[in-house]
């Protein structure tokens, strides 16, 4: 990989992984349209770990209370219990879909279905659905739920912030809170990811590959810690409308390009 094709991945994840348009779909989007050989998975765990440690600093406040909370049997451990339950449902999926071979899915049909069909739904939900319930009224329920919707997210394409998102909306969820929840249960999920990939990168002895790997983590952090106030910033007074826009335009024409 040269440095060019590094740097424009890592910005690629940080901007795209907590704003609701799929960083996994453009990070095997890169590669297609560049002409660039594709990066392979252990680059794309890499940079969804650098994203893990902005969520952590800008959600600092409610790791601690949650860390505290497990202790105390307080509302902020039941919040962490709800983040478990909720992870679950995810990685059995992956744990399933790595051992089949997730290079299946990572098609340009696939990325443009996904894009334009959960972006679509996005949409609908967030126009029909009120906006009644604060995070601080998440029950387990509602947490499983979100949690089963978030295995479509291993759909490249579908968004992982995305359909947690548009699953908390559905369930009544106020758009902020949709998005904190997707951003806090996302820390477990990258966790899981990020250590089963880099036991496999670590078995390959790669150290260039590692080296590469790390910087390109330490630029995804900054650039996903960005993006991250700017969406929760954005969500206090407007909607998920931009954000479906995006996705439509893009979803269209990644189907012409795949089918014609």
């Amino acid at each position: 990989m040269s440095w060019l094709h590094l740097v424009v991945l890592a910005v690629v994840q940080g901007i795209t992984e907590f704003l609701p348009i799929s960083s996994q779909g453009h990070l095997v989007l890169v590669p297609a349209v560049t002409g660039w050989p594709d990066q392979g998975l252990a680059i794309d765990v890499a940079v969804h770990v650098g994203t893990l440690g902005a969520v952590m600093v800008y959600f600092r406040r409610d790791l601690v209370r949650m860390a505290a909370g497990i202790a105390r049997r307080d509302d902020g451990g039941k919040l962490a219990l709800q983040i478990a339950v909720a992870t679950v449902p995810v990685v059995l999926a992956g744990i399933a879909l790595f051992a089949l071979g997730a290079e299946r899915l990572r098609s340009i049909e696939v990325i443009g279905w996904a894009t334009l069909g959960f972006g679509v739904l996005l949409y609908a939900v967030d126009r029909a659905c009120p906006a009644r319930r604060r995070l601080e009224q998440m029950t387990f329920g509602p947490a499983v739920l979100i949690g089963l919707a978030q295995v479509l997210a291993l759909i490249p394409g579908t968004s992982r912030s995305g359909i947690t998102m548009t699953a908390a909306r559905a369930l009544g969820f106020e758009r902020r809170d949709a998005a904190r929840f997707s951003m806090l249960v996302s820390i477990p999920v990258i966790i899981a990811a990020g250590t089963l990939q880099a036991v496999a990168l670590y078995g390959t002895g790669d150290a260039v590959l590692t080296g590469r790997a790390a910087i390109a983590a330490a630029m995804a952090f900054v650039t996903a810690l960005g993006a991250i106030g700017f969406l929760m910033r954005w969500l206090a007074r407007a909607s998920f409308t931009p954000f479906v826009a995006y996705r439509v335009v893009l979803g269209v024409a990644l189907l012409v390009w795949a089918y014609t």
